[in-house]
């Protein structure tokens, strides 16, 4: 039983891994936003199977805060990212006039 949850919270780990590098060389500030949502994720998930496997609370606790911080942080960058794009087309719009 606890092997299983070693190896899932390895895969979990080098799935992270792989959105870490879409974060690093994603084309657009999108892809880079999805990318660090399910890197923010799968390392939350990781910590809560480390959780179950090393019976200690605290990892569950560093886990939901950790997902509560990534909701934000997704928020917070979308409207980043949708502000950047309203001042562009706007400055475009005003070109075309």
């Amino acid at each position: 039983m606890n092997t299983d949850l070693i190896v899932f919270a390895v895969l979990f780990g080098a799935l992270a891994a792989v959105a870490m590098i879409r974060l690093v060389k994603g084309p657009t500030g999108a892809d880079r936003m999805v990318a660090g949502d399910v890197a923010d994720t799968l390392i939350c998930c990781a910590m809560i199977l480390f959780a179950l496997y090393s019976g200690r609370g605290i990892y569950l606790d560093i886990a939901i805060i950790g997902a509560m911080l990534g909701i934000v942080d997704t928020m917070l960058v979308g409207r980043f990212l949708e502000k950047g794009r309203r001042e562009k087309h706007a400055d475009v719009a005003e070109d075309s006039q």
